[in-house]
């Protein structure tokens, strides 16, 4: 009689163990892939951390779905964006090591390269990495002698198509830039740009990608606002890794940035960043920028 009145106990006590194992695979589910072999290679996540291109709003709006690309088609990894305020606030990211994957600047690309971070793609479409010079169509700025004693907005300092280039150019053409204008930096591109739309500054730099968007979303810039002058182009912008990611996952990475362009969700995503593609690059495509972040340092000073 005792062994019969365990029985039901003993059921009991099976059936909550069963129970119990059937809720810790449920959740497990929720967090990682079925098909992975053991816990420790369950999804991680990945910051993807782009410059300053657009305010925080838009950024997030434009590169999100590049986030949701990556992930989709490694299940092993989940990519975060990770927006900045300003490119100081950038900087200071890079600094630190912080993100795992950068889309910065040529300028931030080589100061990531003494940080532990190595390109491993870069965005197409050379042509629109340069400079451009914004004035009113109303205004009565016709040559760079016109600019003596007015004022330019710039994103930031260390926005190298934006500042630096617009910069380099207007020193060219014979203009002390450090001394003959008032350059005023605005914190970003679509400030750059509304600035000298509202009477603010007499002229405004900013690059392509940045005005085409912004004018497009909002026609009366484009009435009031022309392009003036415009820069030689360089690299455009890289894709980098920190050195703790695993090589294959960042070699992935990579492929599948330079095969966006041949899918048609692809270029989908492509389209609001104003990007034909993005291309497999190495830190040796651009040398080009250490020279000429040495012509400018030469000529105008210390950028930072």
């Amino acid at each position: 009689m005792r062994s019969i009145g365990r029985r039901p106990a003993l059921g009991l006590l099976l059936l909550s163990l069963l129970l119990a194992g059937c809720g810790e695979d449920n959740q497990s589910d929720a967090t990682a892939p079925t098909f992975r072999a053991t816990p420790s290679e369950a999804r991680m996540i990945y910051t993807f951390a782009v410059h300053p291109l657009h305010n925080p709003v838009r950024l997030h709006e434009v590169f999100n779905p590049l986030m949701d690309h990556l992930s989709a088609r490694l299940p092993e990894a989940r990519f975060r964006l990770e927006a900045s305020r300003n490119y100081a606030h950038y900087n200071r990211k890079i600094d630190a090591e912080l993100p795992d994957f950068l889309l910065p600047n040529p300028y931030q690309t080589l100061r990531a390269q003494q940080r532990g971070y190595r390109v491993i793609a870069k965005m197409g479409d050379d042509h629109n990495f340069r400079g451009i010079i914004l004035v009113r169509r109303d205004s009565e700025i016709d040559s760079v002698d016109d600019l003596r004693g007015g004022s330019i907005s710039y994103p930031a300092r260390t926005a190298l198509a934006a500042t630096m280039m617009p910069q380099y150019f207007l020193h060219q053409q014979g203009l002390d830039v450090s001394r003959e204008v008032d350059n005023r930096y605005v914190g970003s591109q679509e400030s750059a740009i509304m600035n000298v739309y509202l009477g603010e500054t007499d002229a405004g730099a900013t690059w392509p990608p940045p005005w085409r968007a912004l004018s497009s979303e909002r026609p009366e810039l484009a009435e009031a606002l022309e392009i003036r002058w415009q820069t030689d182009p360089l690299p455009n912008n890289s894709v980098m890794v920190h050195e703790r990611v695993d090589d294959t996952l960042a070699q992935r990475v990579a492929l599948l940035l330079d095969q966006l362009h041949h899918r048609q969700e692809g270029n989908r995503i492509l389209g609001p960043m104003e990007l034909s593609r993005f291309e497999l690059a190495a830190d040796g495509d651009y040398a080009s920028v250490v020279d000429f972040i040495g012509d400018f340092e030469r000529a105008i000073g210390p950028i930072e």
